[in-house]
């Protein structure tokens, strides 16, 4: 199918525009009175300080059916008491501050609560299990860890006594097992004041963690100078503007739900729509009915799901008050794109970054012409470029050229380490730039469109063939809900293309189904990109965050290692 361009979405009144640098974004901000830089002042007191304390700052859905709204103010006590309970415990500037727990109102306080007392945040998924938590606390040395009383019991409780290191553990709740301490009695003695820690704009302030193909996961740091790109970013790339309603559907346990689920949109100063569940397609459709939320920021993944239960579902439906729609995670399918338009009468704006840029670096904005599968272009102040390694040289590529994507460095929520792994940080820069380990193609407009990771690239003829390619072309078909797509031996080429298939209700997994669609990859791509075997599975192996796991089809295709598996939702044969 061929796509047009979708014309550019009407740019609201108001909006500021676009900054000439990073200078101007940091302009935006106040910093702290006495100098300095610190997130939590950015995303909550400064907004109290002038005047919008009565704003709502969070819509809270339970799981349950309960709604909470707290202001602004609100969030802004419950940061100071609980910075209050981290002093009192004798937790200090610089300690490390794990979360595990899922999305409820004292996660919130307490990412703000250690932020402006100094403590560096770092998230974990509620899913993990045992060794993940455990391997990630070592690494980062965990100081404080808040949690659930049910996830310190399955999770934490029994290798404890095995990190000295980890000197307090708050349980969200009223009471708490031996050797820790309740989290709600405690910031209810709390005062509701508390001075910003004077952090300084280099300090770190957040530590991510990113699974490679092998190896322990690594841990990504981040600063709080990495605020003047979260605000700015959420400004251009996500459209945002105060006073919006906003719901961004990523946990805080991954970066997307940390940079965009929480500091982005409260410097931003909107009103968070926070779920406790987790995907349920009749929930958030009522969820952007009800609320009437204007911009929405959410999965690839979750948009497939959506298609896949068919445009019905939407049927009746008002979604009038929806703005702006936006996507990250993993690539956007131009299908994808098209499917927004036609449920809710706006595209879905597909933008790219990494834990390790901290930020969106590359972005469909506002203003912008889509076209359908591009990540769309460099955001102000983000240089980037497509090049290729020649030794220990990088070298840009033309236009039209497939290479890996890069970034000029500098940017303010660029990371500053991984943390114990100097050598490997040092991997990343060459000749000027970030490489990203991503291959794109930048075309003569200036849009980049993404290709794969670099080890996932598929050599076959003498063809490069990007999977995204190939996946794009198989979900194009009414029958196919998801695909993916690896490369695998073959004698004669090198490698062939090798698909793996989920198919929609009511389409039979048979030989004449896997026939029509290698006839209809043919078709879209010709017979040398085309798979030349599809195989149908129930489900597809993927992270907790969405993305699927192309390496662990080949390795388990090939008898290869699999890595780390931590961050693997499930494990679908």
């Amino acid at each position: 199918m061929a796509y047009e361009i979708i014309a550019k979405v009407a740019q609201p009144e108001g909006l500021l525009p676009m900054a000439a640098g990073w200078d101007a974004a940091r302009a935006r901000l106040d910093g702290l009175p006495g100098g300095g830089l610190n997130v939590a002042h950015e995303a909550v007191d400064r907004h109290v300080g002038a005047g919008h304390g009565a704003q709502t700052a969070m819509i809270w859905l339970g799981r349950e059916g309960a709604r909470r709204e707290l202001t602004y103010a609100d969030l802004a006590a419950d940061a100071a008491r609980f910075a209050n309970v981290l002093r009192s415990c004798g937790i200090g500037p610089g300690e490390r501050l794990f979360l595990l727990a899922g999305r409820v109102p004292e996660l919130y306080a307490a990412v703000l609560g250690a932020l402006k007392a100094g403590v560096v945040v770092s998230p974990l998924f509620p899913a993990f299990g045992p060794e993940p938590v455990r391997a990630r606390m070592e690494i980062g040395e965990a100081s404080v860890l808040v949690t659930t009383e049910a996830h310190y019991r399955r999770k934490v409780a029994d290798w404890r006594a095995d990190m000295p290191q980890l000197k307090l553990v708050l349980i969200i709740g009223e009471t708490a097992p031996e050797d820790c301490i309740a989290l709600g009695p405690a910031m209810a003695a709390a005062p509701a004041t508390f001075e910003t820690h004077p952090t300084q704009a280099e300090d770190m302030a957040l530590l991510h963690f990113t699974s490679g193909t092998t190896g322990l996961p690594k841990g990504v740091v981040h600063v709080h100078e990495a605020v003047v790109a979260h605000a700015e970013t959420g400004r251009l790339a996500l459209n945002l503007r105060p006073g919006d309603i906003y719901w961004c559907t990523a946990d805080p346990g991954w970066v997307t739900g940390m940079s965009y689920g929480i500091i982005s949109p409260l410097c931003n100063r909107v009103t968070m729509v926070v779920d406790e569940e987790e995907f349920d397609l009749d929930r958030w459709y009522t969820i952007l009915e009800r609320e009437r939320v204007q911009v929405w920021y959410t999965a690839p993944t979750a948009i497939r799901m959506m298609m896949r239960a068919g445009d019905g579902a939407a049927k009746g439906r008002d979604f009038s008050a929806l703005r702006f729609l936006a996507s990250v995670g993993e690539p956007l399918n131009a299908e994808c794109v098209i499917w927004g338009q036609q449920v809710f009468g706006l595209p879905f704006h597909d933008n790219w970054w990494q834990s390790e840029t901290g930020g969106i670096m590359i972005g469909n904005t506002a203003e912008m012409d889509i076209k359908p599968g591009a990540m769309g272009k460099p955001l102000p102040g983000i240089e980037a470029g497509i090049v290729v390694r020649e030794g220990d040289r990088v070298v840009e590529q033309p236009d039209g050229t497939i290479g890996e994507l890069a970034l000029r460095p500098g940017w303010p929520s660029m990371m500053r380490a991984y943390l114990g792994q100097p050598e490997r940080y040092a991997k990343c820069f060459a000749g000027g730039w970030y490489l990203t380990g991503d291959l794109a193609m930048r075309d003569s407009d200036g849009y980049y469109w993404f290709v794969g990771r670099a080890d996932d690239l598929i050599k076959s003829s003498g063809h490069l063939i990007g999977p995204f390619e190939v996946e794009s072309a198989l979900i194009e078909h009414t029958a196919v809900a998801e695909a993916a797509v690896i490369g695998i031996p073959d004698e004669t080429a090198g490698e062939v293309v090798k698909a793996f298939v989920t198919l929609k209700a009511g389409f039979p997994a048979d030989e004449a189904m896997e026939r029509e669609l290698r006839g209809h990859a043919r078709k879209r791509l010709g017979p040398a990109v085309a798979p030349r075997e599809i195989v149908f599975r129930d489900s597809l192996p993927r992270t907790r965050s969405g993305k699927i796991m192309r390496r662990l089809l080949r390795a388990r295709e090939l008898g290869l290692p699999v890595g780390d598996l931590s961050t693997l939702e499930g494990d679908p044969k």
